[in-house]
């Protein structure tokens, strides 16, 4: 017979008896998810709840249960299969008498007709579903304003059966003892928690069934009356500004769960507000990634809101507040302190872990983060999180300690990478084979509360020693770049007084410069002052003297007649030194005239000189340094004679230009200026003639020094020409005998191929000694081989020393061409490398362990032979094609 709950949602089928004993108050509702991947799941609302769902193979089964305090629900299908069911679908039942226990019994017959007392029943019951629809506390967590994702479901039905056969009672009997002891726990959680606490613990300790862990996870940590639940719903409406950063992590968080792994679905959406909600509630914390496993395996649980509740409180009372602040202090801690624990109980691996460099953090810091929630399977991971609720964060040391006991032995033999590697997929796997072994070794490990006491004083010692040590090297940076600052700014004041006096000594050293050349013309001035001035003496004197000869001539006629006559001498004399300065300017100017065309001539010569240089560079040229040693020894001395004369041609014309033009002896015979400027004028053109005519020979000297550096090199060029063509004609002979000596030994291969092939037409009973000859003649055939390959590289070998040699005696002529040099020296290394190269390959021709027949190794020899030749030629275009 079946009772209908509620509208929509589902029905009770009652077997064929059913005794339940209840008190007022008692509220129970049931969810059913199959997504979630768990099969049914209880819910318990308000005050107390203690369901057990169990999916039937049969149809029509039948049993009687009967409890104290509890009611047993059986689900069954109705047609002999597992019960399915969409995700979210409730199954609400509210029993509630007037504040007195009523107790009722009945019994139905799926056979018979229902009797007045079973349609009674019926009618509280359809009563009951109505006060549930109309009690909006008892459809908080179902309701739209609770801000829960999760809808119902009317395509589902809940059915209650008596029982099932004796076989499969007595199966369920433990796990329905364990169900029916939860039960009047989570319903008198405050009566056992405060009088019977360790017993509570040591049944959280044995674990907690999967259908009580949304209501026992509350109860432990104290979030069932949380008032945080009431400001979950205003968290949900607001703007948090870690959204993005949510919404981005949410993929990451359980990805091959089906609850979670599809995008923008129902788990996805729950994870996303119980975060951003956190994030707004706790803002120094905000969102941490870590903390999203921890919400998805609340959400498994419970609904949002009281996995908001449970959140807050894990982040509050059990120490994940601070191993989530952005300093992440409290991890730090963790690692220290699991650190010495394992120093103190498992020292070997201790000792491996240092001898390897694994540090604690490497492996440890998601399992204090995520509480195993990303390290262990999720059954695991639920067993552990019963525990840390119960008794705090020592069963995260315990655990971990656990886990590295269990696999010492394994870790003991890896490496970093293979320890890494354990840690990710084999220590999971062995946690998952026998979860029980695990727990109850991490029950046996105790840790000493005073020792951790110890080790959380030790650590916080340690870190305000950084903390101090870092405050101080902060300190000591800063007044270190302060101190550089200072440095650099003096470096740039000392650079600016350097300049500043390298200037002022060039400045003063201009000064005295000039200074010294106005003493010079000033001692010049007044040398000619001097001059200047006893000269107007003379004139004085000489005028007094005309005057009483004047005088004289008044007195005598004669004596004027005799004066004009020495006069007239006077003035011839002065024409006759004008006509010889004439003549004398004359023979300069014919002399500055033929210095000039022979300037001319030779600069023509100088061009043509450069023009054979650059003919003769482009050119190779000669490799004998020795050679090139005593002709540079030759241009040096040249050069050297030469540098020689021409200072001694710019002394005397020093010396001609500061000396003082002497004073002309007819000049003091003058007796008019009129004739005296103009003897002047031409002495002071003759003496400037005359240092042109010492700057032209200068010039001249040193076009002949020019003329006969560009003759050495032109000599030397031709040298090196002629030794070149030499050392090239021996080479072309060689080059001919080795020609001459390939072609006998090719002719002899030929020959005693014919003589092999008439052997092997003459095979007779004494084929062994026709072998061994045969084998002989093949021997010998490889060694003339070798030997033509030799010789051959030996040739090559030859050519390449030969380049090498003139681009030495290249760059050793042109050592001032700096450019010139780089590429001569870039050749000369290419010139080694491909000889390295050569040698290289000619060991791996000789190193080859078979010979070749006679006719592939001719050839492959003649196609060797040409292959350096080729790359000989290719290699003299390369040294030929750029310019001196």
């Amino acid at each position: 017979m079946f009772a209908k709950l509620t509208d929509g949602v589902g029905q009770l089928r009652y077997g064929n008896s059913f005794q339940a004993s209840m008190t007022q108050q008692q509220v129970w509702q049931v969810g059913l998810q199959e997504q979630f991947g768990f099969g049914p799941v209880a819910y318990v609302i308000h005050h107390t709840l203690t369901t057990t769902v169990q999916s039937e193979e049969k149809a029509g089964s039948h049993g009687c249960l009967q409890t104290d305090g509890t009611v047993v629900l059986r689900l069954a299908s109705g047609q002999g299969e597992e019960l399915g069911m969409s995700s979210a679908m409730v199954a609400q039942a509210l029993i509630s008498n007037n504040n007195t226990e009523t107790t009722t019994d009945f019994h139905i017959n799926n056979n018979e007709d229902p009797s007045p007392g079973d349609l009674a029943l019926l009618a509280k019951l359809e009563e009951a579903n109505r006060l549930i629809e109309a009690d909006a506390k008892s459809l908080n967590s179902l309701s739209g304003n609770s801000g829960h994702s999760r809808k119902s479901s009317d395509t589902s039905q809940i059915s209650l059966t008596s029982g099932t056969s004796s076989s499969q009672e007595r199966t369920e009997d433990g796990e329905e003892d364990a169900w029916t002891l939860w039960g009047r726990v989570s319903n008198d959680w405050e009566n056992f928690w405060k009088k019977r606490n360790q017993f509570v613990r040591d049944l959280v300790r044995k674990g907690v069934p999967h259908h009580f862990r949304g209501i026992v996870w509350q109860l432990l940590c104290g979030a069932h009356d949380s008032p945080v639940k009431k400001q979950y719903a205003d968290y949900i409406k607001a703007t948090s500004a870690c959204e993005k950063v949510i919404r981005r992590d949410i993929a990451r968080t359980y990805p091959e769960h089906d609850f979670f792994k599809e995008k923008d679905g129902l788990g996805q959406e729950s994870l996303f507000n119980v975060m951003k909600a956190y994030s707004l509630h706790d803002r120094e914390v905000g969102y941490c990634q870590g903390s999203g496993f921890i919400v998805g395996l609340l959400l498994m649980q419970m609904p949002e809101e009281e996995a908001f509740a449970v959140l807050v409180k894990l982040m509050q009372e059990y120490r994940m507040r601070d191993m989530y602040k952005p300093t992440m202090a409290e991890l730090g801690l963790c690692m220290f302190q699991l650190e010495n624990l394992v120093q103190d109980l498992i020292p070997d691996l201790n000792v491996h872990f240092q001898s390897q460099s694994f540090h604690t953090s490497m492996y440890a810091s998601s399992w204090f983060l995520t509480l195993f929630t990303t390290a262990l399977p999720l059954p695991v991971a639920c067993r552990i999180m019963d525990v840390f609720l119960s008794e705090g964060m020592e069963i995260i040391f315990k655990v971990a300690l656990a886990l590295l006991t269990v696999g010492k032995e394994d870790l003991l033999c890896f490496d970093m990478e293979g320890m890494l590697k354990f840690f990710q997929k084999e220590l999971p796997a062995k946690a998952e084979a026998d979860p029980d072994n695990l727990m109850n070794l991490a029950y046996n490990i105790k840790i000493n509360p005073k020792r951790m006491k110890k080790l959380e004083k030790d650590y916080t010692v340690m870190k305000t020693k950084e903390q101090e040590e870092m405050v101080e090297l902060r300190r000591l940076r800063t007044e270190n770049r302060l101190l550089r600052q200072r440095v650099e700014l003096l470096e740039a004041e000392s650079s600016e007084l350097a300049d500043r006096l390298v200037r002022g000594q060039v400045s003063r050293a201009e000064e005295e410069e000039t200074s010294f050349v106005v003493q010079r013309e000033l001692a010049a001035l007044r040398h000619t002052h001097l001059e200047t001035s006893h000269q107007l003496e003379l004139a004085h004197d000489e005028i007094r003297n005309l005057a009483l000869i004047m005088e004289e001539t008044h007195n005598s006629q004669q004596s004027s007649l005799d004066e004009i006559s020495l006069k007239r001498e006077l003035l011839g004399q002065r024409e006759e030194m004008i006509e010889c300065l004439q003549e004398e300017l004359v023979k300069v100017r014919l002399r500055e005239a033929e210095n000039d065309a022979l300037i001319r001539d030779l600069r023509g010569r100088i061009q043509e000189l450069e023009e054979d240089k650059k003919t003769l560079r482009e050119t190779t040229p000669d490799n004998s340094v020795a050679h090139l040693q005593e002709e540079l020894i030759a241009v040096k001395l040249r050069e050297a004679e030469a540098n020689l004369s021409l200072k001694d041609l710019r002394q005397r014309e020093h010396r001609v230009e500061a000396t003082p033009p002497p004073d002309s002896t007819p000049k003091k015979l003058l007796f008019w200026e009129n004739r005296g400027n103009e003897t002047q004028r031409l002495e002071e053109e003759l003496m400037t003639t005359r240092i042109r005519e010492m700057e032209v020979l200068t010039e001249l000297k040193e076009l002949r020094l020019k003329v006969m550096e560009l003759e050495t090199q032109v000599q030397v060029s031709t040298n090196q020409l002629r030794r070149q063509d030499e050392e090239n004609k021996n080479l072309r002979e060689e080059i001919d005998q080795a020609v001459n000596r390939e072609r006998d030994l090719t002719t002899k291969l030929r020959e005693q191929q014919h003589r092999y092939t008439d052997l092997e037409s003459k095979v007779s009973p004494q084929s062994g000694l026709i072998k061994d000859d045969l084998m002989m003649s093949k021997i010998r055939d490889a060694e003339h081989t070798q030997c033509v390959a030799e010789l051959t590289q030996k040739i090559s070998l030859l050519e390449l020393k030969n380049e090498e040699m003139v681009a030495e005696g290249e760059l050793r002529s042109n050592l001032d061409d700096s450019d010139r040099v780089r590429e001569l020296q870039d050749k000369v290394g290419d010139l080694k490398a491909e000889i390295m190269r050569l040698e290289s390959w000619k060991q791996r021709w000789m190193g080859g362990s078979h010979p070749p027949a006679s006719r592939s190794a001719s050839i492959d020899t003649e196609s060797e032979h040409d292959e350096p030749n080729d790359l000989q030629l290719q290699l003299n275009s390369e040294m030929s094609s750029p310019e001196v």
